[in-house]
């Protein structure tokens, strides 16, 4: 995430170089445009003028917190919606932008419940808060450079839209509802689960037109990839024959796949999502096309040689998955050719087409699919134009989250969230600790505790969290009472293609889910739901955990699941402080968690157990309301039953 873009502060601007000595004032020659100072020639280095943007850096030399905001009168509403400072070189820092020479109040708000001064600056307002002016050099806690004035150009589009207040639906379009039987077409000679099933935009349309997504609390939605695919067989790696419906096999990439519909229809879908308020992301495949591609025909130096020193390159095959730069040249299968980027033409095509889509289609966002596996001047590339090309026409900030499908290497995860790149990633790491704690109930909630304190902070953007996804296996089998293993694609038996699982027959299975998405949807990140996961869809891996949507004959449980992700959702739209705000723990047992959220005045308790018995709470509010079971309770201790959470607010 870029913070100066996503936390709705017009000022907002991550930092360049910091100097540490104030340079020349310098005036602009009013016939070339070239600068001159006072300490040198033309064209040498100065500080910006009087109202210049100015990149100031604020520290606070604290140790011991989970989460530290910058609040102040730097922007507008800045005192109640802060800036998120993050841990670097022990100390906590952050940025913003702020006109040269103009003074800044400003506190610190600690864990989201205690503001304090800057220990590093004495002066203060009438008001009891820290005061500085943007200038250099240092002036207590605050450095401001004075390189960063001249080019920073005007401030960053944020628009009226905060990402962090997200809730993402995955919308797998072949999968998720057929509403026009005319473009269904399968593929000869392919099974069912592995063929087209007639899900299409129309059908999706229609779902944003009924208010299926509102009630869900959901306000964007990411579509799978929009590219025409190629109507062929392709080999799996399980030996099965497959389509294209998932859509990662572009083959034309300026048409739209024709078992979805057209490109008017893809820009009506669009347009009646804004009218509701949702926000739509594609999904954008950039690492390969598929070999029967006219771009792979016309442009083959475009793309790295198959062979490579006498092996065919392919991923996990003749090459390595996790090799630095085997990852980046290697094909995921023998036919999907994978892009060279180290190209310039062929980096420029691919990003021309990428903005293409945008402006087509007027979308709001993109998943960009197996970042790991391209070079990152591709995204730099991307991110440079939609700055300059599409926000100022939008008014909108362009959100772009990453794919690195990794459990365990966060740096790995976090080297792609960067001002230049990417605005977050899907938090793989925090999704398998939440799993394997709440859901297969291995460890305990201290494990749980103890991560959040190190991931709360740890990536400088807006995260997207999750709990299941199309590579995985469907995460109600992870909540059984014997639980799957949290990344199998098949396990207990059961397979992808035969013998596959069943729907739970009996409730705890969908409890210990609701309890797992109370603790995704009152968190920051912008929690994901994959299509199904609202009523507990079963499944195995690919192709079975991509099973046609149920839209009718739920079960008692599926309704009861779904009843609860519709309150958590609407909850999370009317406080705040559950996706802005600052996280606190409150108390941890063996099984039960509590936490508190707070954002100013909008404080939330959250109480969770995920035990086979019922156990007490503490920490929460002595009075208090439960939203979840619109029932009083009273505090500070509160005993929950067996598989549940309350999600409470003072009364």
């Amino acid at each position: 995430m870029r913070l100066r873009l996503l936390a709705l502060l017009a000022s907002s601007l991550a930092a360049g170089s910091l100097a540490a000595a104030a340079l020349p004032s310098c005036t602009p020659d009013t016939l070339t445009g070239a600068t001159t100072g006072s300490g040198g020639a033309g064209g040498a280095a100065c500080a910006p003028p009087k109202d210049a943007p100015c990149a100031v850096t604020f520290h606070l030399a604290l140790t011991g917190q989970k989460s530290v905001e910058l609040r102040g009168d730097f922007a507008t509403g800045a005192w109640v919606a802060g800036v998120p400072m993050s841990i670097d070189g022990g100390e906590w820092r952050t940025s913003v932008a702020v006109n040269n020479t103009t003074a800044i109040h400003y506190k610190f708000f600690v864990d989201g419940a205690t503001w304090i001064t800057d220990p590093a600056n004495q002066a203060t307002d009438m008001d009891g808060n820290s005061v500085s002016t943007a200038s250099c050099p240092i002036i207590g806690g605050v450095d401001c450079s004075a390189d960063a004035g001249a080019d920073s150009g005007p401030p960053p589009i944020t628009g009226n839209y905060d990402w962090r207040g997200a809730v993402l639906y995955f919308a797998f379009i072949d999968r998720f509802n057929n509403g026009d039987p005319s473009n269904d077409g399968p593929v000869s000679n392919i099974e069912g689960p592995a063929n087209y099933q007639g899900g299409d935009y129309a059908g999706l349309l229609a779902k944003i037109e009924e208010g299926y997504f509102e009630k869900l609390g959901v306000n964007a939605i990411w579509l799978t990839v929009p590219m025409d695919n190629a109507n062929v067989a392709g080999a799996g790696s399980d030996g099965h024959p497959y389509s294209a419906y998932h859509g990662y096999w572009p083959q034309n990439l300026d048409k739209v796949e024709e078992h979805f519909g057209d490109l008017a229809l893809l820009k009506k879908l669009v347009d009646a999502a804004h009218v509701k308020g949702i926000k739509i992301l594609f999904d954008y495949a950039m690492n390969h096309v598929h070999d029967s591609s006219p771009t792979f025909k016309e442009h083959p130096g475009w793309f790295w040689p198959l062979d490579y020193n006498g092996k065919k390159c392919t991923c996990g095959g003749g090459c390595d998955w996790n090799d630095t730069y085997e990852q980046k040249r290697c094909w995921f299968t023998p036919y999907l050719p994978d892009w060279n980027f180290t190209v310039p033409e062929a980096r420029a095509a691919s990003v021309d087409n990428a903005m293409k889509w945008i402006t087509d289609t007027g979308i709001d966002g993109f998943r960009l699919d197996a970042v790991k596996h391209i070079e990152t001047e591709w995204i730099s590339d991307l991110r440079a134009r939609v700055t300059k090309e599409i926000e100022p026409g939008s008014k909108q900030h362009f959100y772009m989250v990453g794919e690195t499908f990794e459990s365990g290497n966060r740096d790995l995860v976090r080297k792609y969230v960067d001002p230049s790149l990417l605005d977050g990633q899907f938090d793989f790491p925090l999704r398998a600790v939440v799993v394997e704690k709440l859901l297969r109930r291995t460890g305990s909630m201290f494990d749980l505790d103890g991560f959040l304190a190190s991931n709360d902070n740890y990536y400088p953007g807006v995260m997207s969290t999750f709990l299941g996804n199309h590579d995985i296996a469907r995460i109600i089998n992870t909540a059984l009472d014997d639980p799957w293993d949290a990344w199998a694609a098949a396990d207990k038996g059961a397979g992808n293609w035969s013998n596959t699982p069943q729907l739970p027959g009996y409730k705890a299975p969908f409890e210990r889910m609701a309890v797992a998405f109370t603790f995704l949807l009152t968190t920051k990140g912008i929690p994901l739901i994959y299509y199904g996961d609202e009523v507990g869809m079963p499944g195995a891996g690919d192709p079975d955990n991509r099973r046609f949507m149920q839209w009718s004959g739920y079960s008692a449980d599926q309704l009861f699941l779904r009843g609860q992700i519709e309150k958590l959702g609407q909850i999370r739209k009317a406080h705040p402080a559950l996706w802005r705000g600052g996280r606190t723990t409150a108390s941890v047992t063996q099984d039960t968690y509590g936490y508190v959220m707070t954002d100013g005045a909008d404080v939330v308790s959250i109480a969770l157990n995920r035990g086979d018995t019922a156990a007490a709470v503490a920490g929460m509010p002595a009075k208090a309301h439960d939203l979840l079971s619109d029932k009083d309770v009273d505090g500070p201790s509160v005993t929950l039953p067996p598989r549940t959470a309350m999600v409470l607010v003072p009364r």
